[in-house]
């Protein structure tokens, strides 16, 4: 459930309740400024209340760093590394004009729609990029799946199946092709070892800048909040 700063109504927090915990926690995530308050099963709701109000000032010191970007008419989202301004237009199907989103005027929500829209683009370019990878390599891979991952940017299971981040396709064009590239090298080498990165820089090149971009500016990705 949320709660909310009571000086600071629009800022909430998500508060959870667990059995192992023995105190009252609270932390803002550094990928995409949510906020947890975490506590034991006793505990009741206004204490948490009370502890999030108490912690105000840090809240408000730390968070406008990494404050969400929500998704709606007039914001801004990258696709592919290039921004696009969301307008919602009297049209039947969203589409990519110049440097704008146009989204249906239609009961279901902006964000959801742009977030259908990115997962869809994303998997039209991540398998085209796996499959040229993969030919590269001489090899094939089992299938791709898309998911909304805070840890890692993509995976490659031992049976051939490669999972990426949706969120890809807002990072720059040769930052997807780096990550497409670093999962279809584990197609053979399923390691980290100096074999695994001769391999990567065989089928893509020189990967130290898009590798740097994710590890700077990869979390700015998390800040798009597609679901408010």
């Amino acid at each position: 459930m949320q709660i909310f700063l009571s000086d600071y109504p629009t800022i909430g927090a998500t508060l959870r309740r667990s059995r192992q915990a023995k105190r009252l926690s609270l932390r803002i995530s550094s990928l995409d400024g949510r906020i947890t308050i975490t506590g034991p099963h006793f505990v009741p709701e206004s204490t948490f209340q009370d502890f999030l109000d108490s912690k105000a000032d840090w809240i408000l010191a730390n968070h406008k760093h990494i404050e969400r970007i929500v998704i709606d008419d007039g914001a801004s989202v990258p696709v592919l590394g290039k921004p696009h301004v969301i307008k919602s237009t009297n049209i039947r199907k969203i589409s990519v004009v110049d440097d704008q989103i146009l989204v249906p005027r239609r009961s279901s929500s902006i964000g959801a729609q742009v977030k259908g829209f990115l997962k869809s683009l994303a998997r039209d370019h991540l398998a085209q990029a796996s499959d040229h990878y993969a030919q590269r390599l001489g090899q094939s891979y089992q299938g791709l799946r898309l998911r909304d991952t805070r840890s890692r940017w993509g995976s490659c299971s031992s049976d051939g199946y490669l999972m990426y981040s949706w969120r890809l396709i807002m990072a720059p064009l040769p930052v997807l092709d780096y990550v497409a590239a670093h999962e279809v090298a584990h197609l053979v080498e399923m390691n980290h070892s100096k074999s695994f990165w001769a391999v990567v820089h065989d089928i893509y090149g020189d990967y130290e800048q898009p590798r740097d971009w994710l590890r700077t500016s990869g979390n700015q990705l998390h800040r798009y909040d597609f679901n408010s």
